[in-house]
C-alpha cells in the first residue's frame, strides 16, 4: 500500500475524539492501480518470464480468476489475476496460456489469498493452478461476522477503499479485452493481500483464527466434487413438472440442449431457456408447429431449431413406461425436514431443538449458522443419531461427515442434549 494509501487507510479507521459527528458520510477514495495495468501475458515467453518473477517474490500470492458465466459453455477461466511483493500484479490470459502448471509449481508452497476461494478452485485446477495452503478473505469475513462479505463491501469496511463496480458479468472470453475491464481486475487482487492480514487480526481479536485456518486447509485439500447426478432435474420451475412422462420430455430436452451449448461453446441458457423446456414439458406438444406456439419458441426461432427439439419431445412420448424418470432424486440421506413429523416424530423433535440450539450458538458467536455446522450434517445426525448419544459418540459422527475440530468442539455439547429430546 502506497503512503497516500495507508492514510486515507488508517484516517477511515482512527477515531474522531470528541469532535461533533459529520451527519455527511465521508467520501471513500477510489482505489488506483500501484504501478498501472499490467499487461496482459499472452505468450509462453511472456508466461516464463512472469513464472521466474513470481518464484522470485515474497509472501502470499493474491489470486483471482474471471470466467464467463452466462456467456459460455462450462466454467473455464478466461482471466487469472496474480499480484505478489516483490513481483507485482499479473494478468494472465489462459486462453494463450493454457497450462499455468508451472506458475502454480512456482508460487505452489506459499500461501494463496483468494476472495470465494471455491468459486475460483475448479478452473484454477483446470489449468494447473492447485494450492498447498489458501486464505479465504470472504470466509474470513463470515467467521469474522461480517454481515457483507463482497470483496467490494470488505475492501471498503475494512481498508477504507472503494473498487470499481460494473464489469463482473461481462463476457471474459472477449478478445481483445477492453482497457477498463482489465483495469476492473487487477484491482481485484490490488489490496487482496491487505485484507487478508487485516482479517487475520481481527480473527486473532475474536480467537476465532484457528478455526479459519482449519476451514481453510480442508478447502485446499478437498477433491474436485464428482459430476452431479441427473443434473436436468435442477431445471428452474422443474416443480411444476410432476407427471413421469413430462420429466423424461425435460430430461431429452435438456440432454439435446447440454449437447448443443457444448458444441457451439454457448452458455445453455442462450440456446433454450429452462422455462421454455417445462413449457413443452407440461404441453407435451405433438408437432412442431404445435411446439412453435409455446412461450420460449418464437417466432425468431428456425423450422431446423423447432424440428430438432420436437425429435426430443418426440422421443421422450415414445419412451415405454419402464424408461420414464422416476419423481424426485434418489434419496441420500434422511428425507425432507417437512416429512419428519409424519415418518418420526421423535427424530422431528431432536431435529426442532437441535436447530433452535445452533441458531442460539451462532448469534452468540457472531457467525452464520451454516458455518458454525452445516443444515445437511445436523438433520443427517438427528435422523440417525448414535445409539448412546454421548459427546464422543455424538463428535464421532460429526466427524465422519466432515465437521472440523472447532465446530466439533462447539456444536457437540449442544447437540447431545439435543439428541436427548423426545417427541413427548
Amino acid at each position: 500500500m502506497t503512503d497516500a494509501q495507508k492514510t486515507a487507510a488508517d484516517t477511515t479507521l482512527r477515531a474522531t475524539g470528541d469532535s461533533p459527528p459529520d451527519p455527511r458520510p465521508a467520501p471513500v477514495p477510489l482505489l488506483e492501480p500501484r504501478e498501472g495495468i499490467p499487461p496482459v501475458t499472452a505468450t509462453d515467453e511472456a508466461l516464463a518470464e512472469v513464472v521466474a518473477v513470481f518464484a522470485a517474490g515474497t509472501g502470499p500470492v493474491a489470486v483471482d480468476a474471471e470466467r464467463a458465466s452466462g456467456y459460455r459453455y462450462g466454467q473455464r477461466a478466461y482471466l487469472v489475476q496474480l499480484r505478489r511483493e516483490g513481483a507485482g500484479s499479473v494478468l494472465v490470459d489462459p486462453v494463450g496460456c493454457p497450462d499455468l502448471s508451472a506458475l502454480g509449481e512456482a508460487i505452489g508452497d506459499a500461501e494463496w489469498v483468494l476472495h470465494a476461494a471455491t468459486q475460483d478452485l475448479p478452473c484454477l485446477r483446470d489449468i494447473g493452478m492447485v494450492p498447498t495452503r489458501l486464505f479465504d478473505t470472504e470466509l474470513a469475513g463470515r467467521l469474522a461476522g461480517f454481515a457483507r462479505v463482497g470483496l467490494g463491501a470488505m475492501v471498503e469496511n475494512v481498508l477504507g477503499f472503494a473498487l470499481e463496480k460494473g464489469h463482473s458479468a461481462v463476457d471474459w472470453s472477449t478478445r481483445p479485452l477492453p482497457e477498463p475491464w482489465l483495469r476492473y481486475a487487477a484491482l481485484d487482487v490490488e489490496l487482496l493481500v491487505d485484507l487478508r492480514d487485516a482479517l487475520e487480526e481481527e480473527l486473532t481479536q475474536q480467537g476465532k483464527l484457528e478455526w479459519a485456518r482449519q476451514e481453510f486447509a480442508a478447502i485446499a485439500a478437498a477433491p474436485p466434487p464428482p459430476p452431479r447426478k441427473d443434473p436436468w432435474r435442477r431445471t428452474s420451475g422443474m416443480h411444476k413438472v410432476r407427471r413421469r412422462r413430462q420429466m423424461a420430455v425435460v430430461r431429452e430436452l435438456w440432454t439435446a440442449r447440454d449437447q448443443v451449448a457444448q458444441r457451439r461453446d454457448v452458455s445453455p441458457g442462450k440456446v433454450l431457456g429452462d422455462a421454455a423446456i417445462v413449457e413443452a414439458a407440461l404441453s407435451l406438444p405433438p408437432n412442431s408447429h404445435a411446439l412453435a406456439g409455446l412461450p420460449g419458441f418464437g417466432h425468431r426461432m428456425g423450422r431446423r431449431q423447432l424440428e430438432q427439439w420436437q425429435a426430443a419431445v418426440d422421443r421422450a412420448r415414445a419412451l415405454p413406461e419402464s424408461e420414464l424418470p422416476q419423481p424426485g432424486q434418489p434419496l441420500n440421506g434422511p428425507p425432507p425436514p417437512r416429512a419428519w413429523a409424519d415418518k418420526d416424530p421423535a427424530a422431528a423433535a431432536r431435529l426442532s431443538a437441535a436447530r433452535a440450539a445452533v441458531t442460539a450458538l451462532a448469534e452468540e458467536l457472531n457467525l452464520p449458522q451454516e458455518n458454525l455446522i452445516t443444515p445437511d450434517t445436523v438433520r443427517r445426525l438427528c435422523w440417525e443419531p448414535p445409539v448412546e448419544p454421548t459427546r464422543e459418540t455424538v463428535a464421532e459422527v460429526l466427524s465422519g461427515h466432515g465437521a472440523r475440530p472447532w465446530q466439533i468442539e462447539q456444536v457437540a455439547p449442544i447437540l447431545t442434549e439435543a439428541l436427548l429430546t423426545d417427541a413427548g
